[in-house]
């Protein structure tokens, strides 16, 4: 029997600014695994590209029948890509969805609007929950389970194209490293994080690998691209810059603790927070530190940047406003109701902040102030990283709840009655919305016209 045990950390992020990398994050407790084992994964980058595509294994999947294994053992990949020539595939567009908050600032804003009146369009059930929040590519949706399965469907249908597992093993029963973290999708590629520390490249077209990296502990945060390279940290301590195209490592830089978030970039350095509670400025050239700044506090949160300006939620419940390139706090915001943790990552416009709390409300400040605006009571707990579609704010509660708020006052305009709580941000894009709910039994769900 598979046991998971999940001791709840960081939801990560990484933030990029022009050519600035922010990245921040942290966690009060370790994530792990209870499996036996039968084999371990290949650490080698280089290895001969062995790992395939699966279009969907009975257990996991309701919607696609089982496929044969071919004359080696694994799993054809009959339906990735079929009809698709590779290099086909649109790019990540104004009204995509390509990351965990959509594009570097994150900021957590959709450029497109949704109905005003949600439509529930297709739903496929995981074994284990989904906590990471999704990517809208053209007419993809990708989503990683903690089933350790990267799904790729139909964004229309809700058929599935393809689904990428994290070991080669293709025996269900086997243990496989659930994917926590957001994927990052480009042109030809999807960038994502296992919690065995693992980076995959995966092919957009046939599911297929492209390489893979190996770190020393799990990868719980979105990578970031810039450029040539994709930058991710890790729970090992350490910053990575690697090379798009093979994985290479570029440089590497070591913090004095765990990393849960992504990188952003500003001008020729990156800003990096990690569990040791100091703010790190980081030269992206040379991947050596050139300054430090203490926090005096955990970021579970991933930070959302405006300008000059950085803006996230912190271990300590409070909200704050950061002049990045002054390094200095401008504001600090703390609701009347205690110090509860910040878990979700706030969405920023010109006027507003908005981000979740373990307070079960979701807090609406002003942007230049910190002035509490309005809040929106739940009767749960709130992870999930709310989404700014037009004059709505969307997110889930883990009273199992997903809700849209008006933006300018907070007053309830729609409701879904999810089975498990929702702790995953959600992901506008395409005109449509998607997220997962958690636990065992959870569902991918997709609303729209």
């Amino acid at each position: 029997m598979r046991v998971r045990s999940l001791l709840r950390g960081i939801l990560p992020t990484t933030v990029v600014l022009f050519s600035m990398v922010y990245f921040a994050g942290c966690s009060e407790a370790v994530s792990f695994d209870i499996a036996d084992r039968a084999a371990t994964v290949a650490a080698d980058q280089n290895a001969g590209n062995s790992r395939v595509a699966q279009s969907v294994a009975a257990n996991d999947d309701e919607r696609t029948p089982a496929i044969k294994p071919d004359k080696t053992g694994r799993t054809s990949s009959l339906r990735a890509g079929a009809g698709v020539k590779p290099g086909s595939l649109a790019a990540p567009g104004p009204s995509s969805w390509p990351s965990f908050r959509n594009g570097n600032l994150q900021q957590g804003v959709a450029t497109g609007r949704l109905p005003k009146k949600l439509k529930l369009l297709w739903k496929h059930k995981t074994r284990d929950g989904v906590e990471a929040t999704a990517a809208i590519v053209g007419r993809s949706v990708y989503v990683g389970a903690l089933s350790g399965y990267l799904y790729c469907f139909d964004r229309q249908t809700g058929k599935v194209m393809w689904k990428y597992r994290s070991i080669e093993n293709l025996d269900p029963e086997q243990f496989s490293p659930g994917f926590k973290a957001a994927p990052r999708v480009t042109a030809d590629a999807i960038y994502i994080g296992d919690e065995d520390g693992m980076i995959h490249a995966v092919d957009r077209v046939t599911g297929r690998k492209k390489w893979i990296v190996t770190t020393g502990a799990e990868i719980a945060g979105c990578a970031a691209i810039v450029g040539k390279h994709v930058i991710v940290g890790s729970y090992d301590s350490f910053l990575y810059c690697l090379n798009i195209k093979d994985g290479s490592i570029v440089w590497k830089f070591q913090t004095g603790d765990r990393i849960n978030g992504s990188p952003a970039i500003a001008g020729k350095y990156t800003f990096v927070a990690g569990c040791d509670q100091h703010l790190r400025v980081i030269n992206i050239e040379t991947g050596r530190q050139k300054g430090e700044l203490a926090l005096d506090t955990y970021l579970i949160a991933s930070p959302a940047v405006m300008g000059e300006m950085l803006y996230v939620g912190t271990y300590g419940g409070r909200v704050v406003a950061v002049d990045w390139k002054n390094e200095k706090i401008v504001w600090k915001h703390k609701p009347p109701r205690g110090e509860f943790p910040i878990h979700s990552s706030a969405a920023v416009t010109d006027n507003y902040v908005v981000v979740g709390s373990r307070d079960k409300q979701l807090h609406c400040l002003d942007r230049r102030t910190g002035k509490s605006l309005w809040t929106f009571r739940t009767r749960g707990r709130i992870d999930s990283s709310p989404v700014i579609a037009g004059d709505r704010v969307y997110f889930g509660s883990a009273d199992r709840r997903l809700y849209a708020v008006g933006l300018a006052d907070g007053k309830q305009l729609w409701i879904f009655n999810a089975s498990r709580s929702i702790s995953a941000g959600p992901a506008v894009g395409e005109g449509c919305l998607v997220v997962g709910s958690q636990g065992s039994g959870g569902f991918i769900y997709c609303f729209g016209k």
